[in-house]
């Protein structure tokens, strides 16, 4: 890769308020090409709001930069259709709605394009083949499980540059969720650049190429994923 290439994201002083209340102060950092870079933090750190500000879900102050382009002013949708996709946490399925009926929503940039279309569902049955079984299937049905590798794979229907994601593995058994990082790891590996909020540090840690700790709404350590060999090390940064 070219060495002046620009990062797929940049973030600089990026900072955002729910009322009064600052929760994310500012912040900055940088996701590469086909990097995948883990947020870890204790809850109430502000992590989730600052990926919320990444997409400007929640407004703030700051700049935001996608493949060297200031992309601080566009809207939500306008960034989404740059590539800058993102899974929230609770997955946000339309529950009465099918499998299909859901992918086929998170491809709506495509317009009629069937073979757009058709590339990305291969895609996404390829990853989890359980939803290819449960196509008919409502949402609401499904397992949670399940319900996650849906909201990737909708995610995936509307052919991310950047996807985010909002704490994959909460509330999924052990083995679910190592099925879920290893799955963002294959596409990582792949080339997809991904931005990845995770309370379960071991398994964030084992794809990461670069970790960023948040703590009380602000950034306290940036490392090599492979710096961090323990909890304890971990719960270290968290107290700053």
């Amino acid at each position: 890769m070219d060495a002046a290439a620009p990062n797929l994201l940049d973030v600089d002083d990026l900072s955002a308020h729910y009322g009064h209340v600052q929760a994310l102060k500012p912040t900055s950092l940088r996701v590469a090409e086909g990097e995948l870079v883990t947020i870890l933090g204790p809850n109430g750190a502000g992590k989730s709001t600052l990926l919320r500000a990444i997409t400007r879900l929640t407004p703030g102050g700051g700049r935001v930069s996608f493949r060297g382009r200031d992309i601080t002013r566009l809207p939500t949708h306008r960034r989404a259709e740059l590539g800058i996709i993102m899974v929230p946490e609770g997955r946000g399925l339309f529950g009465q709605m099918s499998v299909r009926e859901n992918l086929i929503l998170g491809a709506y940039q495509a317009g009629n394009d069937q073979a757009v279309i058709k590339q990305r569902l291969d895609q996404v049955f390829s990853l989890f083949p359980r939803l290819a079984e449960r196509i008919e299937q409502m949402s609401s049905s499904l397992s949670g499980g399940e319900q996650q590798m849906l909201a990737i794979g909708r995610a995936l229907m509307a052919g991310p540059k950047l996807l985010m994601l909002d704490e994959p593995s909460l509330g999924l058994a052990p083995k679910v969720s190592v099925e879920i990082i290893e799955t963002l790891g294959k596409l990582n590996r792949q080339g997809l650049g991904i931005l990845l909020v995770e309370q379960k540090a071991p398994l964030a840690l084992k794809l990461a190429q670069r970790v960023y700790v948040l703590s009380l709404g602000r950034i306290v350590a940036e490392l090599p994923a492979s710096e961090i060999r323990s909890h304890h090390e971990l719960a270290r940064y968290y107290l700053h």
